[in-house]
């Protein structure tokens, strides 16, 4: 892809965010495209947010669970950023038609105290850097269409990337907690829709270990010349499956003795 081509894909999907009109497979449309395409993509779309005014309140990483790897057939995460109109409180209500097909995820969340960054980053590294960790939801949408109607052809790493990594929001629990307070390889969550449950997990479920998502995070960024910054939150990763999240839906996430979280849809 050319730097015109990426620029004319952040400018459909910021189109698509703001109609809720999704567009094509861009991996239809681009058949050449790599991994520095779909990053330079979102990207752009980052300089046009921020020129508009948004500010990064952090990051997100995905597709750290084999599960989901072994589906899109990948052996690496991803990653995408978290902007300021992106947070939603802890029991709050989406506005109708916020999103075009909202989903959620349970995730534990660091949010960071000191810089970090660089190739050679550790895990200890991280939890000296970490301010605490706290029960999160992400809500995930798609500008682009999971599926392409005419050829049957679904979603690749790269259409996910260019489109931020699915990432629309971010819902934090009011519980805070040091980093190592918890074995976080052993803290889960039963997530539930509507009082029903829908899904659980572990956080041994990211990486085998959510610290070692933000080292893997923090030593990607270093490869594009970036650095997590004080104050940002780090979406370590989901370990449940993607929950549906149409209309009147209420999501709530019990992380038994690490808190819960909770956010509504109308």
């Amino acid at each position: 892809m050319t730097p015109a081509d990426h620029a004319k894909a952040a400018e459909d999907l910021l189109r698509a965010e703001a109609t809720g009109e999704q567009i094509g497979l861009l991996t239809l449309r681009h058949p050449q495209i790599g991994m520095d395409d779909a990053y330079a993509v979102q990207n752009a779309i980052a300089k046009a947010k921020l020129a508009q005014g948004r500010q990064v309140i952090g990051w997100k990483i995905g597709l750290t669970s084999k599960a989901m790897q072994y589906a899109l057939n990948i052996d690496i995460p991803d990653s995408g950023i978290l902007f300021d109109d992106m947070a939603f409180d802890h029991g709050s209500t989406v506005p109708a038609g916020r999103f075009i097909q909202p989903r959620v995820e349970a995730e534990i969340a660091f949010v960071m105290k000191a810089p970090i960054g660089g190739s050679e980053v550790t895990r200890e590294d991280v939890l000296a850097a970490t301010d605490y960790v706290a029960p999160s939801l992400e809500i995930l949408d798609t500008r682009i269409t999971r599926v392409d109607a005419a050829t049957g052809t679904t979603r690749k790493i790269f259409d996910t990337i260019s489109d931020n990594a699915a990432n629309a929001g971010v819902v934090l629990g009011p519980q805070r907690h040091a980093p190592d307070a918890h074995d976080l390889r052993w803290v889960g969550a039963i997530t539930s829709r509507n009082g029903e449950v829908e899904e659980t997990g572990l956080g041994a479920g990211v990486l085998n270990d959510p610290v070692e998502s933000v080292v893997w995070l923090a030593r990607r960024m270093a490869q594009y010349g970036q650095s997590i910054e004080p104050g940002q939150i780090i979406l370590s990763g989901s370990f449940i499956r993607p929950v549906e999240c149409p209309p009147g839906t209420e999501i709530s996430a019990d992380f038994g003795t690490f808190g819960h979280v909770e956010i509504a849809f109308a």
